[in-house]
């Protein structure tokens, strides 16, 4: 298979082929949502959803790094996750009103659906509301409304990677299997934390 260049970029020599695959799409999902169509600035409030998942995590510590008051959400069980991540609060989505959040600048989302929106709610006239899910049909009332799909960024790519390489990003690695226990991994009835990462070599 043949990739163009400008879609690859070089894996730090400290950072290993398990850790360089758990980047690419979580990191450059985040990083796209938050930065080029969020649009987040320093000192601003970005509320999280799923944030102790594989991209939501990602989008968090992205967001701290860039100086943002972060606020995520998920389940009861994902809070202490949430919080390592680099969250500086949590709404459990089950037991807590999702106003609970205050107002906020941007919402980046990976969750859809009602919880979605209900977001517009939380984001200040002039605000944000970013998604991966699908468009998102709710009013909007002076909030820009995006649905992106990522793109290949090499420059982004390699920022993230360098990022990793210093300490400041971490990744949200859950199994590594083998390239013959793949279907099993990917199957499975049971709800896997994490990224799965296959590996092709032993």
């Amino acid at each position: 298979m043949a990739i163009e260049a400008r879609n690859l970029a070089p894996l730090p020599d400290d950072v290993d082929f398990n850790d360089g695959s758990a980047l690419v799409m979580p990191g450059l999902t985040a990083w796209q949502g938050i930065f080029d169509h969020g649009r987040l600035e320093a000192g601003q409030r970005i509320l999280v959803h799923g944030a102790a998942g594989i991209v939501g995590s990602m989008a968090v510590q992205l967001a701290r790094q860039a100086g943002a008051y972060v606020i995520g959400t998920g389940r009861a069980a994902h809070r202490e996750a949430a919080l390592k991540f680099g969250a500086n609060e949590f709404v459990d989505l089950d037991n807590e009103p999702l106003e609970n959040a205050g107002l906020v600048d941007v919402v980046f989302d990976v969750l859809g659906g009602d919880i979605a929106k209900r977001s517009f709610g939380v984001i200040r006239a002039g605000g944000r509301f970013v998604t991966i899910t699908g468009r998102v049909e709710a009013q909007a009332g002076g909030v820009m409304n995006i649905d992106f799909v990522v793109e290949a960024d090499r420059a982004q790519l390699m920022e993230i990677a360098k990022q990793f390489s210093e300490g400041r990003l971490k990744t949200n690695t859950g199994s590594i299997v083998t390239l013959d226990n793949a279907i099993a991994a990917y199957n499975s009835a049971d709800r896997v934390r994490g990224k799965t990462i296959v590996r092709v070599r032993p």
